[in-house]
């Protein structure tokens, strides 16, 4: 078994679309990173569309 270092640079990212800052991939996103959009649980609170939320 090979064990792979990653490194937090190595991650994706994303700017968040409620408040526009940078953030990286969490292991809690790998299923759904693609429907992610706000970088935490209080931007997804304040955001004002009607979609439906992200994880």
């Amino acid at each position: 078994m090979v064990h792979v270092v990653r490194f937090k640079r190595d991650l994706p990212t994303r700017t968040c679309a409620v408040c526009g800052r940078p953030f990286t991939w969490r292991r809690k996103w790998a299923a759904c990173w693609d429907q992610v959009r706000s970088c935490s649980n209080r931007c997804r609170r304040n955001r004002s569309t009607k979609g439906p939320t992200p994880c």
